[in-house]
């Protein structure tokens, strides 16, 4: 070891704008961002790097914090004997995913804190999560650890075990995340597939899939389900575990939508007094929630409950939505329209020293007195209690997660009232205990504004302006305007990650491209503005010039010139966000319709059927990748809409609320004035075929359906053109 003093001697987390790193800015661990500087200090001083990955809502992060990282001692012996290194796995997926894939292959699980202990060359040799200080329940103590392995470095026989661990471990995370398999051809029924799988697994119970906690909204799941549904599948084989009848089962794919979307809408992971959704439950029914709220989850939990909305009509779930949408807009959008990442689970008093009204949830749940503080009408509290479960005992540490606990019905009748005057009188409770609670210590918020999490809010507020109120497009093109005025380099055609108070910083991922680029089409799609879909094909552009490889035949989640680390990663699952390669695939093949060639399709085809044997043997496990691979097996239901996009018929947009379509694709287009002009802005020699030749018949707003290059006559009426889209006969 050189005895050379370390170039690094301070905390240079101050120097961060994550609000999660700045949170580590006093630690006495002389804490250091990923960056060439810290890593040339652990070569320099030749000891490892303790990287540590978190973010900013993380319960056990900040428990881990509070035990080891703001410990002197523990300092002392991290400084000394490693380069501490702190990554904000929001801001660095990428460094997440290729650290995440050890952890999970070593020890069968994640999570963060992501603990990870590298050599200076960044190969990973000891790795886990939360580790308490003192050895407790078989997880070793953090001390000691850090002992035993700045000991074990210093031994040169030890340390080429090490090293030789930590090549293997390389090793495994390539095969992990850069494994590619032999084109195939997909699943024909892949979403029948998924959806078998899907009933077969629920848990008709609870609602959801999981015996046990933790369980976790599972959105992809429920789109396959309704797709099927939609497309009149129904379940098959053996293992239903819905109710028998003399045909049967008496259930199909849409009870078990249901019965997740009611228990997600009715229980704890569902603020009901505030609006939106909490990242996910800790047991199995629904009660108690992990109590952060990311951005993420505010998008694609709504979209499945308006998808939800339009195949049941149940009026509930686009309550859920408006109420989400609320939420969002109030507490996390920027004044000029971009979306904040996150809200901490824990709540904090300005100025307080850390140890007041620090519980995790305190500012969401409530006692009986509470409840009668707040709400000025005895019975009114009282029904309040009753409807949400508000118990003395309570059913978490002492207080309640508010969840539906007893029918409105019920308790009209129970307290002689009509179940109007009983909904109106929860309607004032609730808004009293809303004002009260915001008198509360607020949870913290993460004011990073990420593209790929806004491109997913984006799509939701778009889909939610088709399906419940179109002024939600203002909203989301305020978000897109924000997006592109402060992370999109348009000379450049590149998009940075991150925005603070300013600052922009981090090229791209796949997931923010194609999030953001399914965004801004969806927003096209909501209301026919060609400077959405332009910007949409710029960013599907350049998806397949900086994240296509033609030899591998995939997408890789980290752009071509970017940063190489031990592993170059794909992301081909869905975990907390939608696959950035399912989504990008769906994309492309839906962008392709407006292009002048066939790129778009070709690689979303080669990607499609690189891992075909991956969705076929898993679908579920790769939900967003399973859509794409659905749309492109099957094709887009396409509606090409020659009119004035600001004043469709009243029928059309009625039609389009309503009704659940499947695969569904808009294409507004211009009349013949106005197309040359839309030509220009996107650059296109020809009139692209889902355009051409589909003008408006005998000077009247007329729609085309086509399908499998095959189309309907012009209509006037959408429902007749849908009826001849989603009849099998019509299609070649």
């Amino acid at each position: 070891m050189s005895d050379a003093p370390p170039p690094t001697e301070r905390n240079r987390l101050d120097e961060a704008e994550s609000p999660y790193l700045r949170q580590h800015a006093d630690n006495p661990v002389n804490w250091q961002p990923w960056d060439e500087q810290a890593l040339d200090a652990a070569r320099e001083r030749d000891v490892p790097i303790f990287l540590s990955i978190g973010y900013a809502a993380c319960h056990w992060c900040h428990v881990m914090e509070e035990e080891s990282f703001e410990d002197e001692a523990v300092a002392e012996r991290l400084n000394e004997n490693f380069v501490p290194v702190k990554v904000d796995r929001e801001e660095r997926p990428d460094l997440d995913s290729v650290y995440m894939s050890i952890c999970q292959q070593v020890t069968g699980g994640g999570g963060w804190p992501l603990s990870v202990w590298l050599t200076p060359d960044g190969k990973p040799f000891y790795v886990g999560t939360y580790f308490p200080p003192e050895e407790k329940r078989g997880r070793p103590g953090f001390s000691q650890l850090l002992e035993r392995l700045a000991t074990s470095w210093a031994d040169p026989e030890q340390r080429a075990e090490m090293e030789n661990r930590a090549q293997q471990w390389t090793d495994a995370i390539e095969s992990d995340l850069e494994d590619v398999g032999e084109p195939g051809d997909p699943d024909e029924n892949i979403i029948g597939t998924a959806a078998t799988i899907a009933h077969r697994g629920a848990d008709r119970d609870h609602g959801g899939w999981g015996s046990g906690g933790p369980k976790f909204p599972q959105t992809g799941r429920l789109h396959a389900l309704l797709r099927a549904h939609a497309d009149g599948e129904r379940p098959s084989g053996s293992g239903l575990s819905g109710p028998q009848g003399d045909d049967g089962p008496s259930d199909d794919y849409l009870t078990v939508v249901e019965q997740t979307l009611n228990a997600m809408a009715d229980r704890g992971l569902y603020d009901h007094v505030g609006g939106g959704f909490h990242r996910y439950s800790t047991d199995m029914q629904w009660a108690v929630p992990h109590f952060e709220k990311m951005l993420y989850d505010n998008a694609e939990i709504p979209r499945a409950f308006l998808a939800g909305y339009q195949a049941t009509g149940n009026e509930r779930y686009a309550s859920v939505v408006s109420e989400t949408f609320e939420f969002v807009q109030r507490e996390l959008q920027h004044a000029d329209g971009g979306f904040f990442s996150t809200l901490d689970a824990v709540s904090r008093p300005p100025g307080s020293d850390g140890d007041v009204d620090t519980e995790e949830g305190a500012f969401y749940v409530w006692t009986p007195a509470q409840v009668h503080d707040a709400v000025s009408d005895e019975q009114a509290a009282d029904i309040f209690c009753e409807y949400f479960g508000v118990t003395e005992g309570g059913n978490f540490e002492g207080a309640t997660v508010l969840g539906v606990r007893k029918p409105v019905d019920v308790l009209a009748e129970e307290y002689d009232l009509s179940e109007p005057e009983l909904t109106e009188t929860l309607e004032r409770a609730l808004t009293e205990a809303f004002e009260a609670r915001q008198a509360r210590p607020r949870p913290a918020r993460d004011e990073k504004i990420l593209a790929g999490w806004n491109g997913l809010m984006i799509s939701t507020l778009a889909e939610g302006a088709i399906v419940l109120d179109d002024a939600y497009a203002d909203v989301a093109a305020d978000a897109l305007g924000f997006v592109r005025e402060h992370l999109w380099d348009e000379s450049e055609q590149r998009l940075s990650r991150r925005y603070k108070d300013g600052d922009v910083a981090i090229d791209g991922y796949l997931a923010d491209y194609a999030f953001l680029g399914r965004g801004a089409f969806d927003l096209y799609q909501a209301t026919g503005d060609v400077e959405h879909l332009d910007f949409a094909l710029d960013l599907a552009t350049a998806i397949t010039e900086a994240f296509w490889d033609s030899e591998a035949g995939t997408l890789y989640f980290t752009p071509t010139d970017g940063e190489a680390l031990v592993a170059r990663p794909q992301e081909l699952t869905d975990q907390s966000t939608p696959s950035s390669t399912g989504v990008a695939v769906s994309l492309l093949l839906e962008l392709d319709h407006f292009s002048d060639d066939d790129r778009y399709a070709d690689v979303a085809e080669q990607v499609a059927r690189t891992h075909a044997d991956r969705t076929s043997a898993n679908p579920l496990q790769h939900a967003s990748l399973t859509l794409a691979t659905d749309t492109y097996e099957q094709g887009s239901l396409e509606l090409t809409l020659a009119c004035d996009p600001t004043d469709p018929p009243n029928e059309w947009t009625e039609t389009l609320a309503d009704r659940y379509i499947p695969r569904r694709l808009l294409a507004w287009r211009p009349d013949d004035a106005s197309i040359d002009s839309w030509l220009d802005t996107l650059a296109l020699d020809e009139t692209p075929p889902i355009w051409a030749g589909r003008d408006a018949s005998d000077g009247e707003p007329t729609v085309y359906a086509c399908r499998n290059f095959a189309c309907s006559p012009p209509q006037h009426d959408l429902s007749t053109a849908l009826e001849w889209g989603t009849d099998d006969s019509n299609q070649s």
